[in-house]
């Protein structure tokens, strides 16, 4: 089930409104899903109907991308500014510490909420915050060139790209190791959903300077990573299990940077095991 739900966030002018879509399905106990920068919900498509047999999943639209308006005038698109909105998106939806699971972005943004003591447990595919300067600077110029291209792709060659595998890979090999798995629609929607991202920009201005340090203590956490990620690469994994030590580190074999779609079934399992 699609929907919005609207929350006041505290700011230094006063509360304003943030609106924030999502959709939900399944029963259980609640799992949150956190996308990736430039992404959407539905990059957990894949994955979600696995999910919803034994979770209460709720896949959100960070604000400022999919289908989510931008921040109001006050409110950045820094770290604590966004453990306090979907701190308040929460208790909007009555979730009392949910598990989440997140990917890129969404996994550094996981792992915060796991800091705050905000969740009961933690899953993080590929997340960001572990890179070295040089493996950030990197990823960002990966990024800023998807941006670039997907806005100044005029939508009908979009179209006509993404109905051959040969197309689908042009336009999505970066974060996929199996592209050609895409559906065509998914692969119009999210290049759309890219190039109209209104919070991409100021969110990775954000992050130039963000490096996840903290152990973690007493919160279950799990970090995975494909074997064939492009844009963060997997020795960052190490570096995660390092500064997390009791974190159980998984590798996701064939995978890309966007694991969900490339193996739903081993990635599903992974955030179920992780969220007991």
């Amino acid at each position: 089930m699609s929907a919005t739900v609207s929350f006041p966030v505290p700011t230094p002018q006063g509360p304003k409104s943030v609106t924030v879509s999502y959709a939900r399905a399944g029963r259980g106990d609640p799992l949150v899903l956190l996308h990736g920068i430039g992404h959407h919900r539905q990059a957990w498509d894949p994955v979600v109907d696995i999910l919803a047999t034994e979770r209460d999943v709720i896949a959100v639209d960070l604000p400022g991308f999919g289908a989510s308006p931008a921040l109001p005038d006050g409110l950045a698109y820094d770290l604590p500014t966004t453990n306090t909105v979907l701190g308040s998106l929460f208790e909007a939806l009555r979730l009392e510490r949910p598990h989440v699971a997140g990917n890129s972005l969404g996994g550094l943004l996981a792992l915060e909420l796991g800091r705050e003591k905000l969740v009961r447990s933690v899953t993080a595919l590929s997340p960001a915050g572990f890179w070295s300067q040089a493996e950030r600077r990197y990823a960002f110029g990966v990024l800023l060139a998807m941006r670039r291209i997907s806005e100044r792709l005029p939508l009908p060659l979009v179209e006509q790209l993404s109905r051959s595998a040969a197309g689908r890979t042009a336009l999505t090999s970066t974060i996929y190791a199996r592209p050609a798995r895409r559906s065509p629609e998914a692969v119009v929607a999210e290049t759309l959903a890219l190039a109209q991202a209104t919070g991409f920009d100021a969110t990775l201005r954000a992050g130039a300077t963000v490096r996840f340090t903290d152990g973690l203590a007493g919160l279950p956490v799990t970090v995975a990573w494909g074997t064939r990620d492009m844009l963060l690469v997997r020795r960052q994994g190490v570096r995660a299990k390092q500064v997390i030590p009791h974190a159980r580190l998984v590798r996701l074999p064939g995978c890309g940077h966007c694991p969900m779609n490339d193996d739903p079934a081993l990635v599903a399992r992974v955030i179920l095991d992780g969220s007991r």
